[in-house]
């Protein structure tokens, strides 16, 4: 499976992801409490890997790589709790920042993303990489800035000083667990779904604890959580949980035989197509800003993928060598 065919898949699961979930409301509310929407998708994805772990076992004349001391498996919950510091973050966030200015300030998990990629896993980006992942991030803010006509232009950037920090601890919080998970995946030559058993279960088990803490914090008055667990579901809300928890299956296969720079391009052409879709679906209206950002961040992807003799002048002699290097900095590390 090329990992160029899964990235595409990523997008159009992610790009949907918020379509669904807005199709889910009634009347622009959840009846379901949305909390159990991430626990069911972990258990999804843990039933999956342990599904497709035992048929590796089945098939294989010999077991496949399965790490199981204690030193190994101990670095699995520390993704779980990096999203969960990161979810508290991003609370407080908005707190001091308006809806517009934290989506723009999402947008730094981009560039956050290619630094520690390059200063953690020591994986080398050429100087058009490195500008290519810049033209992301200014097509995906431009994508996102309303016009300044429009009223919320007005509150856009005006936020307290806390509000930022927050905002950059947030972008540095969510690139951090990408790329430690990137770490965990091609850290050993385990089995791929030993590794998501590993993760989906510590992730399970840290969406559960965040439940029962719901149930302390309101005083148990709609019930225990798992008496209001399927509350209120129905088949869109089925259909979310479905793409969440197939959307972490790729991700992991990426972060395995690919890379986290790989599953940035994919999450961020998800949400330039979303905008296009919600036009038909939601009567959003396009914006200049919009079909400007798209076609960066289409300049953007071929610049990052692209043969280097492809995009500037080189002298015959070296164009074999500069689409080897581009190769290694870019190819996956593996194919399954």
């Amino acid at each position: 499976m090329r990992w160029y065919f899964v990235a595409a898949l990523l997008t159009l699961l992610t790009s949907s992801q918020g379509i669904l979930t807005t199709l889910s409301q009634s009347h622009g509310k959840y009846k379901y409490d949305y909390a159990t929407v991430p626990f069911l998708a972990e258990v999804f994805k843990l039933v999956v890997s342990s599904f497709f772990l035992w048929k590796e076992c089945q098939a294989s004349s010999s077991a496949p790589r399965m790490t199981t001391d204690w030193k190994s498996v101990r670095l699995f919950p520390i993704p779980s709790i990096i999203y969960l510091v990161h979810n508290n973050v991003q609370f407080a966030t908005l707190t001091y920042v308006d809806p517009s200015t934290y989506q723009i300030m999402g947008n730094l998990k981009i560039v956050t993303t290619g630094i520690l990629f390059r200063f953690f896993l020591r994986r080398k980006l050429s100087t058009l990489q490195w500008m290519a992942i810049v033209l992301l991030t200014v097509g995906t803010t431009t994508s996102q800035v309303k016009g300044c006509g429009e009223a919320s232009c007005d509150s856009l950037f005006s936020a307290p000083i806390q509000g930022y920090m927050f905002g950059l601890l947030s972008a540095c919080l969510s690139a951090l667990a990408g790329v430690y998970t990137e770490y965990l995946m091609k850290k050993n030559n385990d089995t791929l779904y030993w590794q998501n058993v590993q993760l989906y279960t510590f992730g399970a088990i840290f969406n559960m604890a965040r439940l029962m803490m719901d149930d302390f914090r309101v005083g148990f008055e709609n019930g225990p959580w798992w008496q209001r667990l399927l509350n209120g579901y129905t088949v869109t809300t089925w259909l979310v949980v479905l793409n969440l928890g197939s959307s972490g299956l790729l991700v992991s296969w990426l972060m395995k035989y690919a890379d986290n720079i790989v599953k940035v391009y994919s999450t961020s052409m998800a949400m330039l197509l979303t905008m296009v879709v919600s036009i038909f679906l939601f009567s959003f209206k396009p914006t200049v800003q919009l079909f400007l950002g798209i076609i960066i961040c289409m300049i953007s992807l071929h610049m990052y993928f692209a043969p280097a003799h492809k995009l500037v002048d080189l002298p015959a002699t070296t164009k074999a060598a500069s689409d080897t290097l581009k190769e290694i900095a870019v190819e996956p590390t593996g194919e399954s």
